[in-house]
């Protein structure tokens, strides 16, 4: 077996940003993709991944996880490359089905309110032909990818959301670990990630940054945030008011909804409805199906536990749905403009008497991170083509319910996979820059930019 220690590295995107994850390896005429997402936060060909700095059609492209940022750019690759092989774990290659028809929906709505030529980038019938070539593998079983080619890969559970995983990847000579996004956290329904195979020495660890410059807490468990969270909750349907919890679609609603559930049925917090919306109910329906890859002393609720939200761009149903005490589970959580969320929350913080909490990570440039900062009087656009609105509400908090590792966690998978080269990708500056300050106990650091290819030995 002839063995090629030399990896050529690319960044397509996610190099110095968290968005648009792809990364190219080159290993010996062998070139496969890891991720394939879109950025969050841009728009049309803008928000793709750098796809001109593909001289040829990938061999094949793995997808850690159903979010978008890691998986929309998908059906565009498939329409410059024709029938590209992809792979991603069981659950998540159904999430990711339901993700781009719905990326599909949204661009062609954004093309008709915004006016942004581009979109839509892809339709459902490119949607349909890319997940014809996706190949639905189980965790923790080694396959073949590349023709002709000596390697095997395998999906490792990354605990981060339903079928998250890490991918192992064995080339002759050079063994590469890519973290996906991932945690160790023990959260209400995903287990932590899980430890590698044995005897398994990895050369070069690919790993996330996402909160490499949050400061931790220095006390409080997850199980401590549920209960500060269930009392800032209290709180507000006590004195009559709405709570209203900014979610991500796929992860964080499913688990703040059974959060809540379960902090009812203790007792911590009355009995008033919850509701849930659009997407994340569709995601809440496959974590049902998929039941056995949770936690298992996790508790899923059935999904018409939680009411569901009407259509929260009419100004009258929002009034009827405010008049009376109420949980309110809505995308998207970082409150972009013209969401459920945002649309909720024009009304809700012209009045004193409501809340709303994050729940997640907030980039500094999204209107939920204005928000959370804002002083009152402050006026902030919450709908594109209205006029702002004075923020009257103070009763808005951040509550650490992170699905990624925190900087300490990070530190402590590097330790003990204790890896040869790291290379670190998805964070800004700032976690990039703590991150290969304070981590790596002497391996060779890398923090390539988007269009940089780094050359890696084993």
């Amino acid at each position: 077996m002839e063995s090629y220690s030399s990896i050529n590295f690319s960044v397509l995107g996610g190099g110095g940003e968290v968005g648009a994850n792809c990364f190219q390896l080159a290993v010996n005429g062998c070139r496969i993709l890891l991720d394939c997402g879109t950025h969050p936060k841009k728009d049309g060909l803008d928000c793709l991944p750098s796809f001109d700095l593909l001289d040829r059609r990938p061999d094949a492209y793995f997808v850690s996880h159903g979010h978008v940022d890691h998986c929309g750019a998908i059906p565009y690759l498939c329409k410059q490359f024709p029938s590209t092989r992809g792979f991603a774990t069981i659950p998540s290659a159904r999430i990711i089905d339901r993700m781009l028809h719905n990326s599909a929906v949204v661009m062609d709505m954004l093309a008709k309110e915004r006016g942004i030529a581009d979109y839509p980038l892809y339709d459902h019938f490119d949607v349909g032909h890319a997940m014809r070539f996706l190949e639905a593998r189980p965790f923790s079983e080694p396959f073949t990818f590349c023709e002709g080619f000596d390697a095997q890969a395998e999906f490792i559970h990354a605990g981060h959301v339903l079928g998250s995983a890490s991918i192992l990847l064995r080339f002759p000579g050079h063994t590469v670990l890519y973290t996906g996004d991932i945690s160790r956290t023990r959260q209400f329904l995903m287990g932590g990630c899980s430890r590698l195979p044995g005897k398994v020495h990895v050369d070069t660890l690919i790993i996330e940054s996402t909160l490499g410059a949050t400061e931790e807490e220095t006390a409080g468990s997850y199980n401590d945030e549920v209960y500060r969270f269930a009392e800032a909750m209290r709180r507000v349907l006590h004195r009559g008011g709405t709570v209203l919890v900014p979610s991500f679609a796929l992860g964080r609603t499913q688990e703040i909804a059974n959060i809540i559930a379960q902090l009812q049925e203790e007792g911590e917090l009355p009995f008033t409805p919850i509701y849930t919306v659009g997407l994340g109910r569709a995601v809440y329906e496959i974590y049902d199906k998929f039941i056995e890859y949770l936690h298992p002393h996790s508790t899923l609720r059935p999904l018409s536990r939680f009411e569901r939200l009407g259509n929260v761009w009419d100004p009258a149903v929002v009034q009827n749905l405010l008049r009376r005490p109420s949980i309110i589970v809505a995308t998207s959580g970082m409150m972009t403009e013209n969401t459920p969320s945002a649309m909720l929350a024009q009304t809700m913080v012209k009045s004193s008497h409501h809340g709303i909490f994050f729940v997640g990570y907030l980039d500094p440039d999204t209107l939920g991170y204005k928000l959370l900062h804002a002083k009152p009087g402050a006026a902030l656009q919450f709908e594109l083509g209205a006029p702002p609105v004075n923020v009257v509400l103070e009763d808005i908090a951040q509550y650490r319910f992170s699905a990624h590792a925190s900087r300490s966690d990070l530190a402590a998978i590097i330790d003990r996979i204790h890896p040869r080269n790291i290379i670190y990708v998805h964070g800004d500056e700032d976690a990039l820059d703590w991150m290969r300050s304070n981590t790596g106990n002497g391996a060779t650091s890398f923090v390539p930019a988007v269009g940089q290819t780094i050359t890696i030995e084993a």
